[in-house]
């Protein structure tokens, strides 16, 4: 009854309610590496010192059979969403998505994030660290932000990076979908893993004095240990002459540990090493020191970001939250990754861009000094990947094998688990997380999410081997899929193909043309024995069952292409700008790759509308890249320049004769593209109110990324620096910009995907 009066006694309204989860619900923290082998982290016999690891699984279970999907996005969205990476339109990641419905990287509105799920039933829910999940047209700051953490994502506050990877010391941040500038540079101490510790820490602290009566789902995912390791020197240097004996011989140690620990069997087996991966000690005497330096950088980035996030535990055991909180601690979301190639290489995305023939042992040498500092983007030798999984073959990317797909994980919850320092051996995967986490919330698997019917969840809850040792497993089939590579799990038997190697750049195989493999791993736990020839309808069993999963799960049609899928043309991606032209204006920054028109590889020009300051203009007009790779426009003693960074290799420079006058001016930079194919040079012009003020060569032009993480700023240059003429800070424009336009000129593009620079950039490293 509405009355009129609200002090009438038949004026009765029941209060407010507060949606709650069910009595009993815990604390959550989830915690994902990334690009940690098995046999990495000390807990599973690595020689990564990980003591916030071990003191988890002390008081908690290791899961020795938990398993990702070989690729950081596919594992990331399967993990938040209990679903299996192509089902959840995620087949590899975003930058190579196309429009076939597995691999498109739209998440269906019929599969919720977990974090959704749990936001809706009261939980409070924060992201800290990396997101990988954001179909690359979406990743602007104009959105739409559905696919963001804090949008469609479920998450209340976000603090981290959209993207693969970050630079550890100058990251493109967002809190929210807001960009977030870092104010101290990596000489006044800043480094990404401990400022986003201290924000998780800052905001549980918040959430339990606000709202204690609820419970908190907090996703920890540094990026690390990700190339660019990156991590201060002291931490490095900790094991300085632990690798002297190379990465046959650390396979060794990591092996007997492991029998010793108990995370492998007794008889398990060491697989051999592939030929394609060189013997240690056949790699040259005088560059061993820096493939060692590679290794000892690496051990100290995993052990930096463990005491980070032991930060971390320690503020919930500090609140006295520990009994009642719920930690997976995964170590890894794909096996250690092979992408450095056989050297190593100092700037990572050599290896994306097709030119890590320049990271030659002389050049990388030269730098031994730098790994792991603000001036490298580094990235360890795949001799290094192969021995952090030990025991098993192969590494990231590659699905079919053991050592791509198997990670260690820890669960800790006292008020759940009974046993302590204990092993459970049953086979499960990154979907059973979110079963997992609603089974131990008390909440239902969702029906229907903000009206739309969810299809259902694909894992499995593992609460069943919590307390019961020897309980059978219940996750009895699993496919695997990245890239052409491929295998299928089901009842112990494993069926696998490899079908590329990430670091060999050969064509691949015609699918039909893969070799399988069989494997018994109820009796041969790492896939040592093959039994392909012995049991062949035993193998052909398996094929037909890992085509129905297949079929079942959007797998179809097998996608092995890598650079045609780079071109959206070809991919059937969408692009955010289309056409020849982009007008930028000034404040406008961190525009990621896909995000601002694609000058690569085609002639092009950049024109700007300045206005420069009585005594001289100084600073950034206009840059895109970082120090590892880019471009900038730019003045500098109030000349005009102009900067090509080719992949930290070359910088090729063009400024105009005389200091730009006083007043309005319009400047620009033209660039003639020689064309003949990808990463080629060409010549530049340097134009002053239509009169050209300066000419040089460019020899030759990333042809794939500048950078993953750095993007196009106006006005300064916010990250690592494109050119060596300015700093970090300190660079942005001190006259006024009206506005930049870009432009491509029609018909100037690349004749084919497959020619090197290398003939190109030889005269330009002959003169370094």
């Amino acid at each position: 009854m509405i009355t009129y009066d609200a002090k009438d006694p038949d004026s009765k309204f029941p209060p407010i309610e507060q949606l709650r989860p069910p009595a009993g619900a815990p604390n959550v923290l989830l915690i994902l590496l990334d690009d940690a082998g098995f046999g990495a982290a000390s807990p599973f016999g690595g020689p990564c010192q990980t003591p916030v690891a071990e003191k988890l699984a002390a008081k908690g279970l290791k899961f020795n059979r938990f398993h990702t999907t070989a690729l950081c996005a596919p594992t990331r969205q399967a993990l938040l969403t209990g679903r299996n990476h192509h089902s959840a339109g995620m087949g590899s990641i975003t930058e190579l998505a196309t429009g076939a419905p597995g691999y498109c990287s739209v998440l269906p509105n019929s599969m919720a994030p977990l974090a959704m799920t749990l936001k809706l039933n009261g939980y409070c829910t924060a992201q800290f660290g990396k997101c990988h999940e954001v179909p690359v047209w979406q990743s602007s700051s104009i959105g739409p932000f559905d696919a963001w953490p804090t949008g469609g994502g479920g998450f209340e506050y976000f603090y981290g990076f959209i993207g693969g990877e970050a630079n550890q010391w100058y990251p493109s941040i967002y809190e929210g979908t807001r960009p977030v500038e870092i104010d101290r540079t990596p000489e006044e101490g800043y480094h990404l893993i401990e400022d986003m510790a201290d924000k998780a820490i800052q905001w549980i602290g918040q959430q339990k004095s606000l709202a204690s009566d609820r419970p908190f789902f907090v996703y920890f995912a540094p990026g690390a240990t990700h190339a660019p390791h990156h991590v201060p020197k002291d931490w490095a240097d900790k094991y300085k002459g632990k690798f002297d004996g190379g990465w046959d011989k650390l396979r060794e140690e990591i092996f007997a540990r492991q029998k010793k620990l108990g995370v492998i069997p007794a008889d398990a087996e060491l697989t051999a090493r592939p030929a394609e991966i060189p013997a240690f000690d056949d790699m040259p005497e005088a560059f061993k020191p820096v493939l060692r330096r590679q290794m000892e950088v690496y051990a100290g980035f995993m052990e930096y970001t463990d005491h980070q996030i032991g930060r971390i535990i320690e503020a919930v055991e500090k609140l006295g939250l520990m009994e009642d909180t719920l930690i997976y601690y995964i170590i890894g979301d794909n096996g250690a990754s092979g992408e450095g190639s056989i050297n190593g290489c100092f700037n990572e995305t050599s290896f994306f861009n097709g030119i890590l023939q320049f990271e030659t042992p002389e050049y990388l040498m030269e730098r031994l000094d730098q790994f792991g500092g603000p001036d490298s983007y580094n990235h360890y030798s795949v001799g290094w990947a192969h021995a952090l999984n030990t025991p098993y073959q192969w590494t990231k990317v590659i699905a079919s094998h053991f050592g791509g797909v198997r990670n260690g994980t820890i669960v800790h919850w006292p008020k759940g688990i009974a046993a302590q320092g204990e092993i459970r051996t049953q086979f499960s995967h990154v979907i059973d997380v979110a079963p997992t986490i609603l089974e131990a919330a008390g909440l239902p698997q969702p029906v229907s999410v903000n009206g739309i019917q969810q299809d259902p969840i694909e894992g499995v809850s593992m609460i069943y081997a919590f307390n019961e040792a020897a309980a059978p497993e219940r996750h009895e089939t699993q496919y695997f899929e990245i890239m052409g590579n491929r295998g299928i799990y089901h009842k112990g038997w494993t069926a696998v193909t490899k079908h590329s190697t990430p670091w060999v750049k050969a064509p691949t195989p015609a699918l039909d043309d893969d070799v399988w493999e069989l494997y018994d791993t109820n009796t041969d736990w790492s896939q040592a024995r093959n039994l392909a020839k012995e049991m062949p309808e035993k193998l052909h069993e398996l094929q037909r069952l890992w085509l129905i999963e297949a079929a079942r799960y959007k797998v179809l049609p097998i996608d092995d292409r890598t650079v045609e899928k780079f071109d959206p043309a070809i991919a059937g991606r969408p692009v955010l700008i289309r056409g020849n032209t982009q007008l930028l204006f000034p404040g406008m920054g961190r525009l990621s790759e896909n995000t601002a028109l694609n000058l690569k590889n085609k002639s092009h020009s950049v024109t700007a509308e300045i206005v420069v300051p009585e005594g001289g203009a100084e600073g950034v007009i206009i840059s895109q890249g970082a120090n590892i790779g880019g471009w900038s426009l730019y003045c500098k003693d109030g000349k005009l320049k102009y900067c090509y960074n080719f992949g930290g290799f070359e910088r090729f420079y063009v400024e105009s004769a005389a200091a730009l006058p006083s007043g309005e001016h319009q400047v620009r930079m033209e660039f003639a593209y020689d064309g003949g194919g990808l990463g080629k040079g060409g010549n530049v012009m340097l134009f002053v109110d239509g009169a050209p003020v300066g000419e040089g060569r460019v020899n030759a032009t990333l042809a794939m990324v500048f950078s993953a993480d750095d993007g196009l700023d106006v006005g300064e240059d916010s990250g690592a620096p494109v050119s060596e003429e300015y700093g970090s800070r300190g660079n942005r424009f001190t006259g006024r910009i009206k506005g930049v336009q870009l432009a491509i000129a029609e018909g100037a593009v690349a004749e084919d995907h497959l020619v090197s620079p290398e003939e190109a950039i030889r005269v330009a490293m002959a003169r370094q």
